[in-house]
């Protein structure tokens, strides 16, 4: 998986179905889709994500079932009278999801189209931003004019390193070279890419991160995805670790390759807008955004999460999550959906505080009334509060808040000292 989707944890820095589905959200806001694709060729030895290896996947059988799934939910918007959200983005993500025929691509775009209002397909700003993830593989890559063909109109390349032995410990199936010449023909192929990098790799040098950064950097790219190692459970790099075949860079050099990465993107005008996101200003990913603004996004396929909102109230989603699991139930049922519960706003204003403070813009004043009713000074203790301000961890300010380039180093902790804040009630 390239860019963080809605069931994806951050790799970066230190430290029953339903009745009815989501309304336009407060405001009108629409939605993004975000479409799970389970299958790869290979599981990476780093990977934690829903990704499954199988020897065949009966194609035109997904492609169907997926095509239910959305007629189910197009069918909840008219509960009670709703009027139908619009579309704002579609996330294809995994998984593998260029390994999914073009014909499949283009049948989810063209039904989604169908049933809700979207904007012209097009990635600039107020279009319908259409994002595919891919590896560079020969086999991958030689898809990319199919896919573009199909209404992908951003693509996000899977390239982790652009190292050959690091490619092979982090168990990819591309080289460098051919890493490269995928970015070349994502650059002609769509009106916009983005490629994302693994760093803060086991004895990885400041000055190695640095010459492969320039590397990425000569391609001269819009958008990188940088993230930082991580050691996620049951995977084999957790195996490895435990067994003491595995040793991660230390905090201290971790911390000072994500402090260098931030000078380094910063100068050459593609800053984080998130803590592991780097675009030139217009170039970010907006589907990406819906989830650290804490916007109403549908998920549909094996495992995928969602946030939706209907008559004032926040619902969490989730589907089967075995591939097998979730197509059965699709076509026995119509839908997937394994739960459906309406989050506290308590819980609201913790994954808005997770998710926005990731950004450099924060969260705004209208995000803290939409979702708990109260503007911030009134969800947090007083004095505590003042210290995360007196500390230069947190600004607060008429737009909102959000942390500093300080506090996002320390968003763990920063977090923690913010978490189990009472909402007032509502009268």
């Amino acid at each position: 998986m390239s860019e963080a989707g809605p069931e994806a944890r951050s790799t970066a820095g230190p430290t029953a179905g339903p009745t009815a589905g989501p309304a336009a959200g407060a405001g009108g806001r629409g939605f993004g889709l975000y479409l799970h694709w389970p299958f790869c060729l290979s599981k990476c030895p780093y990977c934690d994500f829903n990704s499954h290896v199988r020897e065949a996947v009966d194609q035109a059988r997904w492609r169907e079932a997926l095509l239910r799934e959305l007629e189910h939910w197009a069918a909840a918007y008219g509960a009670g009278g709703n009027a139908p959200p619009r579309l704002t983005s579609i996330f294809f993500g995994g998984g593998t999801p260029s390994l999914m025929d073009p014909e499949t691509v283009a049948a989810v775009i063209e039904r989604a189209r169908a049933l809700w209002p979207a904007p012209p397909a097009d990635p600039g700003p107020g279009g319908l931003e259409i994002t595919l993830e891919a590896n560079p593989t020969s086999v991958e890559a030689g898809r990319f004019a199919t896919l573009a063909a199909a209404g992908v109109n951003r693509l996000s390349l899977g390239v982790q390193s652009l190292e050959d032995e690091a490619l092979r410990f982090l168990g990819r199936r591309h080289s460098a070279a051919e890493a490269l010449a995928a970015v070349a023909l994502a650059r002609r192929s769509f009106p916009r890419f983005s490629f994302d990098l693994i760093y803060a790799r086991p004895g990885q040098s400041l000055a190695a991160w640095s010459h492969e950064l320039a590397r990425a950097l000569d391609e001269g790219p819009e958008h990188l995805s940088l993230y930082q190692l991580t050691i996620e459970e049951n995977t084999p790099f957790h195996g490895a670790w435990r067994r003491g075949e595995l040793a991660p860079l230390e905090d201290e050099a971790a911390a000072d390759l994500f402090e260098a990465t931030q000078a380094r993107l910063e100068a050459v005008g593609l800053p984080a807008y998130e803590i592991s996101n780097h675009a030139r200003p217009g170039a970010e990913c907006r589907h990406n955004l819906t989830y650290w603004r804490y916007d109403d996004y549908l998920g549909v396929g094996p495992g995928a999460h969602g946030r939706i909102t209907l008559a004032g109230e926040k619902l969490a989603t989730r589907q089967h999550r075995a591939p097998e699991a979730w197509l059965a139930a699709v076509e026995a049922e119509g839908h997937a959906t394994r739960s459906r519960r309406a989050l506290t706003r308590e819980e609201r204003l913790d994954e808005l505080l997770v998710m926005g403070l990731r950004t450099r813009a924060g969260v705004s004043r209208s995000a803290f009334l939409r979702e708990t009713g109260a503007e911030p000074e009134a969800l947090f203790d007083g004095p505590a509060l003042g210290r995360l301000l007196e500390a230069g961890y947190l600004r607060l300010d008429a737009e909102g808040m959000a942390a500093t380039e300080a506090g996002r180093y320390r968003l763990d902790a920063l977090l923690r000292h913010l978490a189990g804040a009472q909402v007032p009630a509502v009268a």
